[in-house]
């Protein structure tokens, strides 16, 4: 049987994402459990949130004058320290540099809401609602050093409807967050999800394309 796997989660708003993957150590999607919640900002809603559930919480603020290398040194620091086997971007609105990509590689994951890779970066549903997209969603990906360019894990897919407007498309898309973000890091901490040869691998077999995860 595998060992609880230790992680750690990067927030830096209301870690609706974190709660959902806190929720899925508890119920056992999730053989493993959270070492510590980290944010960039001190005023982060999940980081009351994370405390409430009795989960180790830290603020990361960047300093004045820092740059990314020695956030992300700092950073880094704190990960040893708390014992993180994975890293679990959830929300976090910093761009990490490439040593610290480099440093975690294979070990850092994100959600990003977008089908990637369409809609790289920010507002991606607005931009989705803008180019009149049919479909929409977001995804788990291993983290590189290029932005949101690392191999994607399993996708979120949904129909955008005729009445969305960028609220509702973002609270829909924020439902499938929920589910596919824990999936993935249960199949990381099971030993089924791995990092090799630069590409991402379930089950023993390279994944050519994401998992696809569809709702209506």
């Amino acid at each position: 049987m595998t060992e609880s796997l230790p992680f750690a989660v990067l927030i830096s708003g209301r870690g609706s994402n974190m709660l959902a993957l806190a929720g899925a150590v508890r119920s056992g999607e999730i053989r493993g459990h959270i070492v510590a919640v980290i944010s960039d900002r001190a005023d982060a809603a999940g980081l009351a949130a994370a405390a409430g559930r009795g989960l180790a919480t830290r603020v990361l603020a960047p300093e004045a004058g820092e740059d990314r290398g020695a956030y992300g040194r700092r950073l880094e620091q704190a990960l040893v320290a708390a014992g993180a086997g994975l890293v679990a971007l959830a929300g976090f609105m910093r761009i990490l540099d490439g040593g610290f990509a480099r440093a975690w590689e294979g070990r850092l994951l994100n959600i990003h809401p977008s089908l990637l890779p369409a809609y790289r970066g920010l507002h991606t549903h607005r931009r989705a609602l803008e180019a009149g997209e049919r479909w929409h969603g977001c995804t788990v990906h291993f983290v590189t050093e290029e932005l949101d360019a690392g191999p994607a894990v399993i996708q979120g897919r949904l129909a955008v409807r005729p009445g969305d407007d960028e609220q509702s498309l973002s609270a829909r898309v924020q439902r499938l967050e929920h589910i596919i973000y824990p999936r993935a890091v249960g199949w990381f901490a099971a030993g089924r999800l791995a990092w090799r040869d630069g590409a991402a691998w379930l089950d023993g077999r390279r994944l050519r394309e994401p998992v696809i995860e569809e709702l209506p």
